[in-house]
């Protein structure tokens, strides 16, 4: 059925449930578990009169951003081996999120992504869409997305 899932994870309590549902699929399918947190750039601004931030900041920053995301995806490896799943730790960084989740799906050859439905609602969703969305709309794998 399936080989090596891949599961999106950024340590919320939706995104928890969407890792134990993946490492209970993979340990029922004899898969391996591929866990993926994605780190966003430090945002820079541009404009007159935004506030400077020296490039040592911003640098800290995004090591204690990426530092929290090994944490979690090594976290989710360690209860995946505890329940005799082999699996993977993976940090991406990029402000494309679902493009990092495509990448790494297509990269380490998953043949399913397990994802939590982190939707914005409203207005904001039809501005700004959703991480799932995009997703589901250009896998070429299967997506379980879980609520």
């Amino acid at each position: 059925m399936y080989r090596k899932l891949l599961v999106a994870t950024d340590g919320s309590p939706l995104s928890k449930k969407a890792v134990r549902s993946a490492i209970e699929l993979a340990g029922a399918v004899g898969a391996e578990l591929v866990a993926l947190y994605v780190v966003p750039r430090y945002p820079v601004s541009y404009f007159e009169g935004g506030v400077s931030i020296a490039p040592q900041e911003i640098a800290r920053i995004e090591q204690q951003w990426s530092d929290k995301g090994q944490a979690v995806v090594d976290a989710v490896r360690d209860t995946a081996q505890a329940a005799g799943v082999k699996a993977r730790a993976v940090v991406s960084r990029s402000d494309l999120v679902a493009e990092s989740i495509l990448s790494a799906a297509k990269k380490y050859k998953c043949d399913l992504v397990v994802m939590a439905s982190h939707g914005r609602r409203g207005l904001k969703r039809i501005l700004l869409g959703s991480e799932t969305q995009h997703v589901l709309t250009h896998s070429t794998v299967p997506v379980l997305v879980l609520r």
